[in-house]
């Protein structure tokens, strides 16, 4: 299957499971104020998926951890170990992100899954240039599941 790339809110997407771009698990969770994809899980999901994310502790960089979806009407969310303890992205933490992210939605034969732009936002990375090297990983990834990578735009 294709990897279709389209603009909306991660949140709303008709998946199986999400995927969060966050750190390496290094600071408590309860100590950061999450922005972008994960402030807007911590505002609509809870807490829940933070404090059983919290019991893997560390991550390496492009890790990736399965945890229930809280209140979103998802089966998951997958977070990926996506920057740096520098809080920066690099080709490398989003193509393993992107691998660990699929090799879970594999395993437990998740039908769909969502990306955010892995390395935008607060990861630095330029938008278009995150986009290409996400886009180009997950189209070299074997997978019945549908892909897409949705770029945040304001409904």
């Amino acid at each position: 299957m294709g990897v279709m790339v389209t603009d909306g809110d991660l949140l709303t997407q008709q998946v199986d499971v999400i995927v969060n771009a966050w750190n390496r698990n290094v600071i408590p969770w309860w100590l950061l104020l999450p922005q972008g994809v994960a402030g807007a899980i911590k505002r609509y999901a809870g807490l829940s998926p933070f404090r059983e994310l919290a019991r893997h502790g560390v991550m390496q960089l492009g890790d990736a951890v399965l945890t229930g979806a809280g209140r979103l009407p998802f089966r998951g969310i997958i977070h990926v170990a996506g920057i740096n303890l520098l809080w920066r992205a690099s080709e490398y933490s989003i193509r393993t992100s992107a691998r660990s992210a699929m090799r879970i939605v594999n395993q437990q034969g998740f039908h769909s899954v969502a990306f955010p732009v892995i390395g935008a936002g607060s990861g630095g990375f330029i938008t278009h240039r995150a986009l290409e090297i996400l886009h180009d990983e997950l189209t070299q990834i074997e997978t019945t599941a549908d892909v897409r990578i949705v770029r945040y735009a304001r409904g």
